[in-house]
């Protein structure tokens, strides 16, 4: 496995060594009025962690293209144990990122959105405490009072459901607030549940060069009607595959 960063395209239209605007043209958002996608990392054999985290299974060029996947959306939408599992603070892009966007015409970073049932969130956490723009929690009407009230101190929370969390509503809220480009990057639970909701637009995902094996589950979880998909693109970095499917 070559750790350089480097990507080529090897399906459609090969190309050696891509730039990142090569990369961020193949991985734009199409003009939708909305449009979800999800970010994942997998080992060969379906492993979605290694050592309980995500971020150890990717190389140079994964994390490459995962700080690209950002750059362009208006929101990054993430479940509320993977901000936990992965270690998320203030969610801030790299300064290459952030001038990017700011010479687009666009926020130097992307909003910040949850989605909790339970808010076991820290309001103090620096997730909140350091956030560049204010985040989003979505939750339910049947979630603890107490802690929708602590974290409406920092964090805009809204209501989309009672006692689930019905994600058109979240789309729609969304879109009313001009974050159309939504990514996701995930975790499995979340992914699972936008699978079930029918929200899931497009699939990036590693195929890191690995076996590992282990108790390590899969990049969606939870009850959901299989779904095809239909693969956009395959980009190529050393051993390591970069794929970007339809759904």
């Amino acid at each position: 496995m070559v750790d350089d960063g480097v990507i080529d395209r090897i399906w459609p239209d090969p190309a050696s060594a891509l730039d990142d605007e090569a990369l961020l043209a193949q991985t734009a958002f199409p003009a939708a009025d909305t449009w979800l996608r999800v970010n994942f990392v997998a080992s060969a054999d379906g492993a979605a962690t290694r050592e309980g985290r995500s971020g150890t299974l990717g190389d140079a060029a994964d994390r490459r293209m995962f700080e690209l996947l950002r750059r362009e959306a208006d929101v990054v939408l993430v479940g509320a144990g993977t901000l936990r599992d992965e270690g998320y603070g203030g969610f801030r892009l790299d300064d290459a990122s952030a001038a990017w966007r700011m010479d687009a015409g666009m926020p130097a970073h992307p909003v910040l959105a949850t989605v909790s049932r339970r808010l076991a969130l820290d309001p103090a956490s620096e997730l909140f405490t350091d956030a560049p723009v204010r985040p989003i929690v979505y939750t339910t009407a049947s979630a603890p009072a107490d802690r929708r009230e602590a974290l409406g101190a920092v964090a805009d929370v809204v209501l989309v459901g009672e006692k689930s969390v019905d994600f058109a509503l979240m789309r729609s809220d969304l879109a009313s607030r001009g974050l159309r480009r939504i990514h996701s990057e995930g975790g499995p639970s979340l992914f699972g549940a936008l699978l079930a909701a029918g929200a899931v637009d497009a699939l990036h995902l590693t195929l890191a060069p690995a076996v590992d094996s282990g108790d390590a589950g899969r990049i969606a979880r939870g009850p959901f009607t299989p779904a095809s998909a239909r693969l956009s693109s395959v980009l190529r970095a050393g051993d390591e595959l970069l794929l970007h499917y339809l759904l």
